[in-house]
């Protein structure tokens, strides 16, 4: 077993903390090793691409994006594979999920959605797209109905929900039971707030058509009144000048295109490091929280050696109902329960701080977050002794009493 919290190496790249986790992939924070450039890299698992006939897709995705130059559209830097793993470096963006911040800071205004300009690249020239991907709340109802689709009316259809999010600060598209809510998909059943102006209403409306075949295209919305207020067109590289070759290459088996992935001995958790996370070290913070603002993540601390926190968080987690998954130093914690937005999955990993002190991060990735937020008032509970608390926490409390 390697070091609590051991760093992975991946090339010339130190990999960090997760910074999100979806169907198909992982996104994680990453440091170049020889540059000292901070990006993040998104991890995907190479048989699970091969086995869902994903290798186009992927291939499409990764040209688009390094054809395209634009300040709203992430840059790639390079593409590389290992054995198991593709691993896609990527411009790292600040900010945390756009969604959290509509949560707590409210909706925008139309002028700052629209200068957004959100858009999915990835779609297939000849043909339609067969593998259902993604939230259901985004999804469109050819994705549904399993007849195939068109990736570039379908991504249309899942940048209109986003812009409806953006501006309305809730989804179009809602319902604790999921048939309920793929039944009001299907028949495209949503309503615009009455603050919506009319010109971003009728767009709307043509975005979230139901039938591929009247749904407004990508050419007509870049003709549309309200759409090009302040619109800047893309700049694409000539594509002479953009090297793909890599993009191939990670698809080859051969030995001198793949790149190695060891663990190395932790580093202690710098001055900084420590600070950005000193508001989980009290495992009450995140519910001292205002009302409303959600939060996905918390973490603390501990002097227990590594393997005592990982069996006293499996023994918390099970009487909950949760299915424990480990590796090394991580945990998935999966609900066995459905809930408003399917099961709620938890990551939990251990980061060596010092010698005789841990850091334990708590993350949802899966489900929804108020579940969360009721499942970590029972967790913590169980928690509860093996918990650091600095003797000048200690010393208020008991002045407190």
């Amino acid at each position: 077993m390697s070091a609590p919290g051991s760093c992975m190496r991946v090339g010339d790249y130190e990999l960090g903390k997760t910074l999100g986790e979806g169907s198909f992939a992982k996104v994680k924070f990453a440091r170049n090793t020889k540059t000292g450039d901070r990006v993040a890299i998104k991890i995907l698992d190479k048989n699970h691409v091969l086995r869902h006939k994903m290798v186009e897709q992927i291939k499409m995705e990764i040209s688009t994006m390094k054809l395209i130059k634009h300040p709203n559209v992430v840059q790639i830097h390079e593409v590389m594979a290992s054995k198991t793993k593709i691993y896609i470096v990527l411009e790292l963006v600040g900010g945390g999920e756009l969604f959290d911040k509509i949560v707590s800071s409210g909706r925008l205004k139309e002028d700052e959605a629209r200068s957004l300009r959100i858009y999915f690249l990835i779609y297939k020239e000849d043909g339609l797209l067969h593998t259902a991907c993604g939230t259901p709340n985004y999804v469109a109802p050819e994705v549904i109905s399993n007849k195939g689709y068109d990736g570039r009316t379908f991504d249309v259809w899942s940048c209109g929900v986003i812009l409806y999010v953006l501006m309305a600060g809730y989804l179009p598209f809602d319902d604790p039971s999921t048939p309920a809510l793929y039944g009001k998909i299907l028949k495209g059943q949503f309503t615009c707030p009455s603050f919506f102006s009319s010109g971003a209403k009728k767009l709307i409306k043509r975005i979230l058509e139901p039938n591929p075949h009247k749904r407004i295209t990508i050419p007509e919305i870049l003709e549309n009144e309200w759409f090009r207020k302040g619109y800047k067109p893309p700049s694409f590289e000539h594509e002479e000048d953009v090297n793909l070759d890599d993009i191939d290459a990670i698809f080859n088996d051969s030995e001198e295109h793949l790149v190695t992935e060891k663990k190395e001995r932790p580093e202690s958790m710098n001055a900084f490091a420590l600070i950005s996370r000193s508001q989980g070290f009290n495992l009450g913070s995140l519910f001292e929280q205002e009302v409303g603002l959600v939060k996905r993540e918390t973490c603390f601390t501990s002097q227990f050696p590594p393997n005592e926190i990982m069996s006293k968080i499996e023994e918390a987690a099970k009487p909950l109902g949760f299915n424990v998954r480990k590796h090394n130093y991580k945990m998935k914690l999966q609900g066995d329960k459905t809930g408003r937005k399917g099961h709620l999955s938890v990551a939990t990993e251990v980061f060596e701080v010092a010698p005789s002190l841990h850091m334990v991060e708590l993350r949802k990735t899966g489900g929804d977050t108020l579940e969360f937020h009721k499942f970590y008032k029972s967790f913590s509970s169980g928690l509860k002794d093996i918990v650091w608390k600095s003797e000048a926490i200690t010393e208020e409390k008991e002045e407190a009493r």
